[in-house]
């Protein structure tokens, strides 16, 4: 039996399959003949977008047209039960697309670029060149990471304008590291003990549910290179997000939007073998 970790994965659209083949377009024909150098006969993985993935045998490989034969479908297992969305403020270029590409892998399913107070990018009118460049950094990402689905990308939005979503997660989480830098237990609201209820509480403490399952939903917000403003998780604090912490060193806000989603998959059981 072949090894299906070892084969080339790609995603394709529900357009690409003629009944028990599968039609792969110029650029994926391209990265399998001219660069992976495969031929007939070899096996490669394709995925639907919708939890498939396909098991393909080549049957006609050139540089413009890849044409393969199903040989077995079998559910994608690389997803996990939790849905998490990142509120992540826009970065630089590279801090970005290194959040989106790494977060990907770990398992983040939708991802929201939030022009917050101290951003230093504050475009709301991304290029379409530049949404692509994004769409395919994910889809890479994706397949690499033997995911089953491919993360949604939405475009930019104000801090503002997601306010009123934020309740519709089972857990809305909010990165913030204020000045003292000390964790409070959780109160019977899931906050800090203070008054202003900005002190963060550790994120195990913030996941805890009386529910026998873990949420299904989780949102997480992480700011800018400066952090967010009091104000701003004022905002959020109102809108349900519960301020935590990452721990006690200060994180580059990458490093927290990737450690983040990982400590959230983990405590919830996700990031087992």
């Amino acid at each position: 039996m072949r090894d299906l970790t070892s084969m080339n994965r790609f995603f394709v659209s529900k357009d690409s399959f003629r009944g028990d083949k599968v039609l792969l377009g110029k650029d994926q024909a391209h990265q399998i003949h001219s660069v992976l150098r495969l031929r007939p006969a070899d096996r490669i993985i394709v995925l639907d977008n919708a939890g498939w993935e396909y098991q393909i045998s080549l049957a006609k490989v050139t540089g413009e047209q890849v044409v393969g034969e199903v040989l077995q479908k079998q559910k994608a297992v690389g997803e996990p039960s939790v849905q998490i969305t990142l509120f992540q403020s826009l970065l630089t270029r590279d801090k970005f697309e290194w959040v989106l590409q790494k977060c990907t892998e770990v398992g983040v399913s939708r991802f929201v670029p939030v022009i917050t107070q101290r951003a230093l990018v504050r475009e709301t009118a991304i290029k379409p060149e530049k949404l692509d460049r994004w769409q395919r950094i994910i889809t890479e990402a994706a397949e690499q990471s033997h995911r089953g689905l491919i993360p949604d990308l939405l475009p930019p939005v104000s801090f503002e304008e997601i306010l009123p979503d934020l309740r519709d997660f089972e857990r809305c989480l909010i990165a913030w590291e204020p000045a003292e830098g000390r964790f409070d237990p959780v109160q019977p609201d899931g906050v800090g003990s203070d008054q202003t209820g900005l002190r963060p509480v550790a994120l195990r403490e913030a996941l805890r549910t009386d529910k026998q399952t873990a949420p299904g939903t989780v949102a997480v917000l992480v700011g800018p290179e400066g952090g967010f403003t009091e104000q701003e998780v004022q905002l959020a604090r109102a809108a349900s997000a519960v301020p935590v912490g990452l721990g006690p060193r200060i994180l580059r806000t990458e490093t927290a939007a990737i450690i983040a989603t990982t400590l959230i998959l983990h405590e919830l059981g996700q990031m087992e073998g």
